[in-house]
């Protein structure tokens, strides 16, 4: 059975603890998601993907981190950035907690791409303490897109703003979606994209990538339950390496 923190009380989590517990941390971020989904959409997008993973897996859910690094995303109102040293620490320190309270692993579930090197760096830490960490940057997703979307992405693994996190968004938080406001956006990426610091909005008007449009919660949920399992599969494996 899973174990939420939001409710939880200290004598629940050292019950569970004693019975073998692994966390699962959503990790999102403050960042501008185009004029028709709110600020926190990866957050909202990861606290979702985890609590299907913490269902699955009879999991300790933990509240999510809400910023991360949006540092390209910076030049739209209401993006707010945590530097990448600041949200590896922050990683690290929930991780060293749960490891002292006799925590057997964390899963942390990931909702944005600025914050992969930051946690990778924070779980290579904490393994070598001895302290097992499962990195998800949500599995699957691009097959997934492939299978349930119909829209093409803006680029190749490249999905922000768009049909696939609008359908997540429909499926989560309904009510934040704007869908009146939703327009299309395919910018041409530079040359040297990804090969140097570049801001998104160098070539990038709205902060959508992608054609939001053909969006619908059904294909939300599909894409938010093959994550999940493929999550669920991989946590399974990472079970049995760890003997946990």
């Amino acid at each position: 059975m899973m174990l939420d923190a939001a409710s939880a009380s200290w004598e629940d989590v050292a019950t569970a603890i004693a019975r073998g517990l692994i966390a699962v941390l959503p990790v999102g971020a403050v960042e501008q998601h185009g004029p028709h989904l709110p600020l926190l959409t990866d957050t909202v997008m990861a606290a979702g993907v985890a609590r299907r993973i913490a269902e699955g897996c009879d999991g300790f859910l933990l509240p999510a981190l809400a910023y991360g690094d949006a540092w390209t995303a910076e030049d739209w109102a209401g993006t707010l950035s945590l530097s990448p040293d600041t949200l590896r620490r922050s990683v690290e320190d929930i991780g060293r907690g749960l490891q002292r309270m006799g925590v057997r692993g964390l899963v942390t579930v990931n909702g944005h791409f600025g914050n992969r090197e930051p946690i990778n760096l924070a779980a290579r830490v904490l393994s070598e303490a001895g302290f097992p960490v499962l990195h998800l940057d949500y599995p699957r997703l691009e097959a997934l897109a492939g299978e349930l979307m119909d829209s093409k992405p803006a680029g190749p693994g490249f999905y922000h703003a768009d049909e696939v996190e609008t359908s997540i968004m429909l499926a989560l938080a309904p009510e934040t979606v704007r869908m009146y406001r939703a327009a299309p956006e395919y910018p041409e990426f530079p040359e040297l994209f990804g090969a140097e610091p570049m801001k998104l909005s160098a070539f990038n008007r709205s902060g959508v990538f992608g054609d939001p449009r053909p969006a619908t919660a059904d294909k939300g949920e599909a894409m938010i339950a093959g994550i999940a399992a493929e999550s669920l599969r991989l946590i399974g494996v990472w079970r049995d390496k760890w003997g946990i």
